[in-house]
């Protein structure tokens, strides 16, 4: 409300800071599937030696499913941590920008090793070859 204290918005700011790191646990910098790498502190996506040019919007993606590798993230919480929370129930631009992924990143985008369909439930990163 206002007026309100400088000092206190600070002391409030650095609080949620504090939480979630706490909450958030260890800090991951980087994950390696296969031939590709991700790099979280440099932004930056390899697929063997080759740099990959990724949008704003697919990095936000693939970031959001290489926090949890191989854990299904659902469509819903995908979508609402990309695009926002209105967006929710926008299906088909999860399709497209998956798709996309996949086109940027598998070898072979109708055979996903990566990026994996979870029918009825969202996506998932396999962090390991031998993984289902």
């Amino acid at each position: 409300t206002k007026p309100f204290d400088p000092e206190e918005l600070v002391a409030r700011i650095r609080a949620l800071l504090r939480r979630s790191n706490v909450a958030g646990g260890e800090e991951l910098h980087s994950l390696t599937v296969g031939d590709l790498h991700i790099d979280f502190v440099r932004r930056r996506v390899m697929r063997g030696e080759e740099a990959v040019k990724l949008t704003p919007t697919e990095y936000k993606l693939l970031l959001e499913l290489a926090q949890q590798p191989d854990k299904i993230v659902p469509s819903a919480d995908l979508l609402s941590k990309v695009w926002g929370p209105e967006y929710r129930d926008e299906s088909s631009y999860l399709w497209v920008y998956i798709r996309s992924l996949r086109q940027k990143l598998e070898k072979d985008p109708s055979s996903p090793e990566y990026i994996l369909t979870e029918p009825g439930f969202g996506y998932r990163l396999r962090a390991a070859r031998g993984s289902p």
